[in-house]
């Protein structure tokens, strides 16, 4: 014999219900955050080390300048109008300064033998150099 229970409707037995999960989202969410974090770092640690040692005009310019050997004059007055146009747009004072100073320069270029610098130039070399902010 078999035993027959009787069906009972039961209510109070919910059906399975669909649970919504983001954590896969999250954490894909984190790593694409961490990596962006990673590469900023790597880019600012990269533009640190490539300019540390980039090259500086102005401070060649003035290196150039200042080892420059006022006795041999016609070397001189070439290296000094090389160098120091670096420095000429620097403002409208350096400009006229520049100006001057090959002006007083040109007689001791373009010939065969020169005359060492009179005071007067070497005055107004040494007060360019003064006058440059490197």
């Amino acid at each position: 014999m078999q035993n027959k229970l009787p069906e009972i409707p039961i209510h109070d037995i919910k059906p399975l219900l669909e649970i919504q999960e983001y954590s896969l989202y999250t954490f894909l969410a984190l790593l694409v955050f961490v990596f962006i974090i990673l590469g900023i770092i790597i880019y600012f640690t990269f533009k640190y080390f490539q300019g540390r040692n980039a090259f500086n005009v102005r401070k060649e310019a003035f290196a150039h300048l200042e080892k420059c050997n006022l006795d041999n004059t016609k070397e001189s007055a070439y290296a000094l109008t090389l160098h120091g146009a670096v420095f000429k747009d620097d403002s409208p004072r350096h400009t006229e300064m520049f100006a001057n100073l090959t002006e007083r320069l040109e007689a001791y270029k373009y010939k065969k033998n020169v005359d060492s610098f009179d005071d007067e130039v070497k005055g107004y070399i040494e007060l360019y150099k003064g006058m440059i902010d490197v």
